[in-house]
């Protein structure tokens, strides 16, 4: 087996909870998706300096930067996106497992991925789905992405040739076209409160 060699040494380490007394907070994930121009990164952004702004350790994991650096070497096939969420997923979890409030912006297309990313976090996952139709999100075009699609320029773009499943249900729904960056920053703490309490 590929793994027989490999021996895991977390059980030696300072345990969360303790990083948690640290930090005077608990861990936690918060995975917001949805398609490109959605609002996911701006509403993390605020939301970050708003938490740190009250004393809270906070870090944002950006799908363009992890594409930058950490997942460069992914392309936009089914299975580049499932090995993006994984190991998004797998340093979002090290994060948390510190004490770390971690704002997930990716745009995460399928339930599977999705579920893949709760499985891999586990308790400390929270879904936050930032919703946006593809027309408001092509009318923002803050990257200019959408018209790069109108010009045949972008393949496997999400939401024209790559499909994006809305989901069923979500921990929390965040609809951009109704509510601004600073209302969705209020909404998500307020779920956050009970869940990050100072430890």
């Amino acid at each position: 087996m590929p793994d027989s060699n490999i021996y895991t040494q977390f059980h030696r380490f300072v345990p969360p909870e303790e990083k948690g007394r640290l930090l005077g907070q608990k861990g936690i994930v918060l995975w917001m998706y949805g398609l490109s121009g959605s609002g996911k990164s701006t509403i993390a952004a605020a939301l970050e300096q708003s938490l740190h702004d009250e004393g809270r350790f906070v870090m944002i994991l950006d799908g363009d930067n992890f594409r930058h650096g950490l997942n460069s070497d992914l392309g936009f096939s089914d299975e580049d996106r499932h090995e993006n969420v994984r190991r998004v997923a797998e340093v979002a979890k090290m994060l948390a497992n510190q004490g770390v409030i971690v704002l997930v912006s990716v745009i995460t297309p399928k339930e599977a991925l999705r579920t893949l990313a709760r499985e891999i976090i586990g308790d400390s996952f929270l879904e936050i789905f930032v919703r946006a139709s593809y027309a408001a999100c092509a009318e923002r075009d803050p990257k200019g992405l959408y018209a790069k699609v109108a010009a045949g320029k972008i393949k496997q773009f999400t939401g024209k040739d790559s499909g994006f499943e809305e989901p069923e249900i979500a921990d929390l729904m965040i609809d951009t076209e109704v509510v601004q960056p600073s209302e969705a920053v209020e909404k998500i703490k307020k779920t956050l409160a009970s869940r990050i309490h100072r430890a």
